[in-house]
Parts: structure tokens; C-alpha cells; sequence
């Protein structure tokens, strides 16, 4: 991995591109004028762009760059203001003080949501496997400013830790969650899901395993919830009752905890 900066640095620009090659383990290279395509001709690797306003990756061979951004948690937020309904908030039955383990974290759209229901007294904790992905969240939940204070608190609540979740999960006490949340890569694509595509790069493809679905009744209070595609087996194979929404492409499937 090599970190850069944008086309025309200030100082801050560069110790910032400085510190992420350390914490990530990659290599820093001056811009010096080159183009990103340059770069990852040169390097044949991917390169993180460290911008003013944002922090980029382009991958190699890759279109479209992946970047942090909460645009679409922000407008299901201003949704639930109007006193509009979310299905994710539904389906986990979320309650002002609950606190959430997101297991597949990505770019933490359900957690911010999740964070501005469950309020200050609730608890968000995020779960992301890949090393860049938690780093690049985190750094976007902590500094990103939508305008809206109560969405800034919501993102900035939430935790993020880097590690896989069923090794998280079993490090977790018995009942220490109120909601144990799953949005894995769908078994099959949607098409039109644009914007998920710089994030496939990155994901985890690994399949469900019954271990992980047990560690998670143990760990939940409530009930563990998982988002997949409408064809989708898993809900079947881990006994899932699932909230079927028409014409929607993905559902919502709840084991309730007694």
C-alpha cells in the first residue's frame, strides 16, 4: 500500500499522509505532481490519497475510489426526525440505552443510525475485519461534520474495533448486548448497487458458520439480526424468521433470545 497526498499539499497534509503509513504499515511517497495512475503504475499497488477533506483509496486497476461518507445514514436520519420508520431500527427494536454489536461494520451506515436511536445512554460497538476499512471509519466517524449536531455525536459515539467478529464475539460476556447485528456480503448481487462496489474490494467474504450464529445468541440479550439478500439461504440454515419487506431486495431476519 502507498500513501500520498492530495495534488497540492499543506504541511498538515503531509504528516497526516505520514502518521497513516505508520499506523497501516504502508509506504509514504511525495506527490511531487504525478497522477494517482502514475503511482499505482510505478508501485503496482494500491494508493491511499490523503486530501483535504478526505482520505481515498485507489486500487489498483480499480474505477472508482473508496472513501468514508455518511450520506446515506444521514438520510435515514432526517427520515426518523420526521417520525418515519427505518427498517434496520425495526427489525433490531432498538430502545433509547440498548447498546448494538454491528459485527460486519463496513462504512457503519446502520451504526450511525443505530448510535442517534439508541441515544447517550446506548452503547454502538463496530466490528471490521479489515485493517484500512476500521482505520478509514473510524478517522471519518471522529472527524466527518455533517451540519447536524446530533448526527456528528451519533457518529462520534460509536467504536470501532479492528478484528474478525467471532473472535470478538467470544471475548464478549454472556448477555452483554442487547442486539448482535450480521450485513454480510450477499450471497448474490443487486443490481444498481453502485455505490457498495469500491467496498466489495475490501469485504470479507467468508461465509457464515453456525459457531459464530451460537456465539451470538450467547452474547445477546434481545436478538441477533441479519440483513441478506431476499433469495438468501442463511436465513433458512440459522432458523431466522425474516421480516419480508415487498419489493425490497434484501430482508431483515431476527432470532428473538428468550
Amino acid at each position: 500500500m502507498i500513501v500520498t497526498t492530495s495534488g497540492r499539499p499543506n504541511e498538515k497534509q503531509d504528516q497526516y499522509a505520514i502518521q497513516i503509513a505508520d499506523v497501516l504499515g504502508a509506504t509514504y511517497q511525495k506527490r511531487n505532481k504525478r497522477s494517482v495512475a502514475d503511482i499505482q503504475k510505478r508501485a503496482m499497488d494500491h494508493v491511499i490519497v490523503v486530501g483535504k477533506n478526505r482520505v481515498e483509496l485507489h486500487f489498483l486497476n480499480g474505477e472508482s475510489p473508496l472513501f468514508f461518507h455518511p450520506n446515506s445514514a444521514m438520510f435515514r436520519i432526517k427520515r426518523l426526525m420526521k417520525g418515519e420508520e427505518d427498517p434496520f431500527c425495526d427489525a433490531c427494536d432498538l430502545r433509547q440505552g440498548d447498546k448494538i454489536l454491528d459485527c460486519t461494520l463496513g462504512l457503519a451506515s446502520d451504526s450511525i443510525v443505530g448510535s442517534y436511536v439508541v441515544g447517550t445512554d446506548g452503547l454502538i460497538i463496530g466490528v471490521e475485519g479489515s485493517r484500512f476499512l476500521s482505520y478509514l471509519v473510524h478517522k471519518g466517524l471522529n472527524q466527518w461534520e455533517t451540519g447536524l449536531p446530533a448526527i456528528d455525536e451519533a457518529m462520534r459515539r460509536i467504536v470501532v474495533h479492528n478484528i474478525d467478529h467471532f473472535s470478538y464475539l467470544k471475548s464478549c460476556d454472556d448477555d452483554s448486548f442487547d442486539v448482535v447485528y450480521f450485513d454480510p456480503m450477499f450471497e448474490e448481487s443487486i443490481d444498481g448497487s453502485v455505490g457498495i462496489e469500491p467496498l466489495k474490494k475490501l469485504a470479507n467474504y467468508s461465509p457464515l458458520h453456525a459457531e459464530t450464529i451460537e456465539e451470538a445468541k450467547r452474547v445477546a440479550k434481545k436478538r441477533v439480526v441479519l440483513k441478506d439478500h431476499y433469495k438468501s439461504s442463511r436465513f433458512k440454515q440459522f432458523q431466522f424468521e425474516v421480516n419480508v419487506r415487498k419489493s425490497a431486495k434484501f430482508h431483515y431476519g431476527v432470532i428473538e433470545i428468550s
